[in-house]
Parts: C-alpha cells; sequence; structure tokens
C-alpha cells in the first residue's frame, strides 16, 4: 500500500505525520511504525502521529514513540498535528482535539506560533532534592548548575532504568536557571532512549517545576531548548497549575509517499 506521509517539527522534535482517515494504520503494528521512524531504513523521526477521526471533536492524536508503541501526550507533536490539520484544511485559527490524555484546544497566535493548552497539574512530588510530575507524560526534573556540560544518556539512564521507574520509563530533564524569566532544559526521551533536541512536554514539566521551586504565583517561562526556543505560561493553585499552554513554531518540514505492507 503506497502511503502519503508529511514530516514536521517543533523545535527540533520531529513527527512522521499521516492522515490515517485514508488508511486505517493502528496501534498494534509496532514493527511498520518503528521501521518508518528509522532514521537509516525508514523516514526517519522522534515519533509517528496519526490523524484520526474523532466525533465530537476535530480530529483524534495517535501519537508513537520511536521504538513503535503507542505513547502518553506529545507537547510538540500536539502543536505539530495543530499545523498539520491546517494544512488539511480541518481547521482554522482554532481547535480542539482529543489525545491519550483527554481533550487539548490548539490555536495559532498572531506571530504564527501554535499555542497548546495543557491539562491541569495537580500534584508535583519532591523526590531526593528533585521533582516528578505528570505533564501528559511522566517526567522527572532536576536542576543542575551547567546543562550545557551534562552527560545526558549516561546520567539521565541512572535514573530512568533505577527500581523505581525501570517499568514504565521516564522522562529524564536537566534544566539550568539563566534568569529569572529563562531556563535551559536538555532531556532524555523514553520510547527514543536518547536525548532529543526538544520536548514539549518537559519543557512544560521544568516550567511548573521551576516556578513550585522558586514559589512563583504566575508566570511566563522562556525556555531554551537544542532546538529552540518556547514559551509556557500557567497560573499556579494551592496544589498544582492550571492554564497552561505551551507555545512555538510547528513547521513542515517535506511530504512524500512510501510503499508499506500491511
Amino acid at each position: 500500500m503506497t502511503v502519503n506521509f508529511k514530516k514536521y517539527q517543533g523545535t527540533g522534535n520531529d513527527f512522521i505525520m499521516i492522515d490515517n482517515r485514508a488508511y486505517g494504520l493502528n496501534k498494534n503494528q509496532t514493527e511498520l511504525i518503528k521501521r518508518l521512524c528509522d532514521r537509516r531504513f525508514g523516514i526517519g523521526a522522534d515519533g509517528l502521529i496519526l490523524l484520526n477521526e474523532k466525533p465530537g471533536y476535530d480530529f483524534e492524536m495517535v501519537y508513537f514513540n520511536s521504538d513503535g508503541n503507542e505513547s502518553t501526550m506529545c507537547g510538540n507533536g500536539g502543536r505539530c498535528i495543530i499545523q498539520f490539520a491546517r494544512h488539511l484544511e480541518l481547521i482554522q485559527d482554532t481547535c480542539c482535539f482529543m489525545a491519550i490524555d483527554g481533550a487539548h484546544e490548539g490555536r495559532f497566535t498572531e506571530s504564527g506560533n501554535v499555542s497548546l493548552k495543557m491539562n491541569d497539574v495537580r500534584f508535583i512530588e519532591s523526590y531526593n532534592d528533585d521533582f516528578v510530575l505528570n505533564t501528559g507524560s511522566p517526567h522527572y526534573v532536576t536542576f543542575v548548575k551547567d546543562a550545557a556540560s551534562i552527560r545526558v544518556v549516561d546520567q539521565a539512564r541512572e535514573i530512568r532504568y533505577s527500581t523505581r521507574f525501570e517499568k514504565e520509563g521516564i522522562n529524564v530533564n536537566f534544566v539550568e536557571k539563566k534568569n529569572e524569566h529563562e531556563i535551559f532544559v536538555r532531556t532524555y526521551e523514553r520510547g527514543v532512549e536518547a536525548e532529543t533536541l526538544s520536548c514539549g512536554t518537559g519543557v512544560v514539566a521544568a516550567s511548573l517545576s521551576f516556578a513550585f521551586k522558586n514559589n512563583l504565583s504566575f508566570r511566563s517561562v522562556n525556555v531554551l531548548t537544542l532546538g529552540g526556543s518556547l514559551e509556557v505560561t500557567f497560573e499556579s493553585e494551592e496544589e498544582g497549575f492550571k492554564n497552561i499552554f505551551l507555545i512555538g513554531a510547528a513547521e513542515k518540514v517535506f511530504q512524500g509517499t512510501i510503499e508499506i505492507g500491511i
């Protein structure tokens, strides 16, 4: 079968996008998805996203890590699928779509960036002087003095494969405070099992942990990643955060066709 695909990236986090309304691909095709994401034997990407029909919503987002397994929410992927849906003329300036962690709203800013509303975060756990929280995907956040010098893969794997986190896996973020308004984040992603240039849910987790650690009531945080800059806005509550938005650019890189066997 010949499948049309498009490739999108959000701050260097890249995704194969497929309008699945025409193909009916499903979550059980693990080896196929893994091959498509392979950078040597396939198209190459950090993940693959299917756009499905969903009654009552503009569309449904189904996200897979590059290991071929369906995964939890992907923030940069969410921003990219909003751009993809606009290019498909499914939406205009706003949308509401369903993902694995529930409904999400999206809109385009005046500058053309994509703003994605994330789910509220009700609890942040302090753990060994670090933080553990779920921003649609589970994240471990540790603050460091110099994120550029961190051996991300080696140090993150010690946490990701520790007794507590080995079974379900966890994304690991190393966060450096640049100033009162800006942080630098490097993220190791489970499922990819490597550092990525950016991780949307990780950027959100880092920003909320930054606010929690410094007792900030309301904040717009600029976040630097290896792939570019993002903005996270939020409001604090007594036990968590609400009205969380991940904002940044998302663009189509290229498109093509590929033959697959089902």
